[in-house]
């Protein structure tokens, strides 16, 4: 099943036999605002408009436990996630399609999540809202509750241990910005620079202009030059395993798996005894 779908798709899949389970799950980085500007809102644009009968779902609330040692954005409970996602509506039985506001990572952490604890048909809207052409709406929903029961995956997660190991015997994509790889600027963290053998790889490169995949064939074969060859093992991490997810999420375009490290950069520099590299180079 391909992990994604186009706008058109969509469409047809919500006026079908079918149709899916829709969440909004906008979102956008927490960093320091102008004084006086105040932080996104993701409810309260979901509640200006959305695609007829998408479901809110808040991702620092619903999507990840709360911030401290394990990172910004850690694993949320299995039982609270589970119920979140019933709220919603979602079962096993029934598909889902997630979108955010159009960059991805939101709703591609909501896709890891509950393909990693086992629901077996997910997808993103390819583009997020701004590409939907059909019309918008202000009616909240109230979903029957749905059965989907989470089975976190006994693989795809990595920890900070892992993280090392697999930077060094395989290969572990960093997913943010070049300029915060290199250790120019950080300006969330504790101190900048990567996990010592990781590759620097924006998961920005994966996207065209208007937000949409690249092609798979494009994307298969900027993983394999940047190391993903046929048999390697493959892992993720970003900041705090939000655009890490997204990441993770064109790799599957490509048709490559690969493991997410949630806590990410967020879990790795808070801890003042883990190597810290600087520059251009994994090292």
């Amino acid at each position: 099943m391909n992990a994604i779908i186009s706008a058109s798709e969509l469409a047809s899949d919500l006026a079908g036999a079918e149709p899916p389970v829709l969440l909004d799950v906008r979102w956008q980085l927490s960093v320091p605002k102008a004084a006086g500007e105040p932080p996104f809102d993701g409810r309260a644009a979901y509640t200006e408009g959305h695609i007829p009968g998408a479901v809110y779902v808040d991702l620092d609330e619903e999507l990840a436990g709360t911030a401290g040692a394990r990172g910004r954005h850690p694993l949320p409970d299995p039982a609270a996630f589970g119920a979140a996602m019933r709220r919603a509506g979602a079962s096993a039985g029934t598909p889902v399609v997630v979108y955010d506001g159009g960059q991805g990572w939101a709703a591609a952490r909501a896709w890891w999540l509950l393909t990693w604890t086992g629901h077996p048909r997910v997808r993103v809207l390819d583009g997020g809202l701004p590409t939907w052409e059909g019309p918008l709406s202000t009616d909240l929903p109230k979903p029957v509750e749905g059965d989907f029961q989470p089975v976190p995956g006994a693989s795809g997660l990595l920890d900070a241990d892992g993280a090392a190991t697999l930077a060094r015997a395989g290969v572990l994509f960093d997913a943010r910005a070049g300029e915060r790889y290199r250790g120019e600027v950080e300006p969330i963290d504790r101190v900048g620079g990567h996990i010592p053998g990781a590759v620097s790889a924006p998961t920005g490169e994966n996207v065209a202009e208007d937000g949409r995949f690249l092609p798979a064939d494009k994307l298969a074969e900027r993983f394999r030059s940047l190391g993903a060859a046929d048999g390697t093992e493959v892992g993720v991490y970003c900041g705090s395993g939000v655009s890490g997810a997204h990441e993770v999420l064109a790799l599957a375009v490509a048709g490559i798996p690969a493991a997410l490290y949630v806590g990410s950069w967020s879990e790795w520099s808070s801890d003042p005894e883990r190597p810290v590299a600087v520059g251009p180079d994994p090292q």
